[in-house]
């Protein structure tokens, strides 16, 4: 295959869940953009429903599924819609996470528990559920799970949300040396601090605005950023690569202050 080829997702099948705001949505018009046919999962039907609506506006295939990752039938369902709308979906970026800020000694059961339900859980579900599938079918595929540099390094007030994104991390190369045998890679994204629409504000204000100091690059990312990583790890390009987590940071982990 030609060097200009290996990132083409035309043909493929691609699930992508929190794909209603922010980085799951770009996720998904990346996708699309590269040909690929792409299921948009999210629980609010509304946003994923916006999100489905302008790629098929840009001439790309998609559709729209509530879900929450939280609940593995939810999950099954999800996929369950994707094969009778494209067929088996084979390129799956788990994305869908939350973060509930706090101090350790004032975070509640619940609040903890959600945040693995979410974070944790759903990633595991999500990429259990897309194992079953493609073994089923006897296709290979590739799944990327959505981590964070929080889950290498942490910062105060953030202990339940870099524990789980840790996990992924772990999560990430058990299931990669489950299934490389079975065509089936798995890898994983850890970002840095990058703008979306839920935290443009705080970022682009004040303290947040400071934290940008400690980013060697000198800036937050941008959505678009992450494209390329995404791109690599669920195409052809990276045939070769399983149980790796890509760090898309501008350097903020070796960053003498950062995490």
């Amino acid at each position: 295959m030609a060097a200009r080829d290996i990132l083409d997702m035309s043909g493929r099948v691609a699930l992508v869940t929190g794909a209603g705001t922010g980085l799951g949505a770009r996720f998904c018009m990346a996708l699309a953009e590269h040909g690929a046919a792409v299921v948009a999962v999210a629980r609010r039907a509304d946003k994923v429903e916006s999100v489905a609506a302008d790629i098929v506006k840009g001439g790309g295939r998609a559709i729209a599924v509530s879900g929450d990752v939280t609940d593995s039938g939810s999950i099954a369902r999800a996929f369950d819609a994707a094969e009778k709308a494209f067929g088996t979906v084979d390129a799956v970026v788990a994305n869908a996470g939350i973060a509930v800020p706090g101090r350790a000694v004032e975070t509640s059961d619940e609040d903890w528990r959600r945040t693995m339900a979410t974070n944790l859980d759903g990633v595991f579900y999500t990429a259990r559920e897309a194992a079953k599938r493609l073994l089923a079918a006897g296709k290979p595929g590739s799944i990327v799970n959505i981590a964070s540099i929080l889950g290498y390094g942490v910062s105060k007030g953030n202990a339940s949300y870099a524990v789980s994104k840790a996990a992924v991390v772990q999560m990430t190369q058990a299931l990669a040396i489950e299934w490389a045998f079975k065509g089936i890679r798995v890898n994983a994204i850890a970002p840095g601090y990058v703008i979306t629409d839920i935290n443009r504000d705080y970022l682009t204000e004040g303290r947040g605005r400071e934290m940008a100091r400690d980013i060697p690059v000198g800036r937050f990312g941008q959505e678009h950023d992450l494209d390329g990583a995404l791109l690599l790890l669920l195409s052809e390009a990276g045939s070769f690569m399983t149980g790796t987590t890509i760090t898309v940071d501008g350097g903020h982990r070796i960053g003498l202050r950062g995490v």
